[in-house]
């Protein structure tokens, strides 16, 4: 059985519905939307993370600086080890990283160890040798959007680095 042929007045409307582009923007947009997502994840977390990071080399300089300050000057004539002021370093690598920014931003790092120690620098100085304090952290930053970063491939959960710092001391 042959279909009718559609009657002109109906057939003018299904063709201009056919050839019409109302709504393209719109269906290209939805296409496009899911990698602007990610885009703006991949910024975001960059920044973050660079943050982070920037926050807990304020810390460990902070810490190092105060080892300089209260290890004894001459540690490198009577010896002996900087164990003593591990949990001291640690409350201030934690507080500098506080201090550096918004409490937004270094929530996403854990300190998980600091280690002080010490070298004797000997050479043509006024007092020699010289000691030199390390504070060495190791540390671990989490990524908030990594459920993300799993849609579009896969990444980690967190990053774990060391930080190392190193100062004269002077002692106290």
């Amino acid at each position: 059985m042959a279909r009718p042929s559609p009657q002109p007045h109906e057939a003018r409307p299904l063709r201009r519905f056919l050839r019409g582009e109302r709504g393209a923007i719109l269906v290209e947009f939805a296409m496009v939307l899911p990698m602007m997502l990610i885009v703006f994840a991949v910024i975001i977390e960059g920044a973050r993370l660079l943050w982070s990071y920037q926050c807990a080399v304020n810390g460990v300089r902070e810490a190092s600086r105060y080892l300089s300050r209260i290890a004894p000057a001459n540690i490198c004539v009577t010896g002996g080890t900087l164990d003593a002021d591990q949990a001291a370093l640690l409350a201030i690598v934690q507080t500098g990283m506080a201090n550096a920014g918004t409490p937004l931003f270094p929530s996403d790092v854990t300190v998980d160890t600091v280690t002080p120690s010490y070298s004797c620098d000997t050479g043509t100085y006024r007092n020699s040798p010289v000691a030199i304090g390390s504070v060495q952290a190791a540390i671990t930053i989490t990524y908030p959007f990594a459920a993300i970063f799993n849609l579009a491939g896969g990444a980690p959960a967190s990053i774990t680095t060391t930080i190392t710092n190193q100062s004269r001391i002077y002692g106290s």
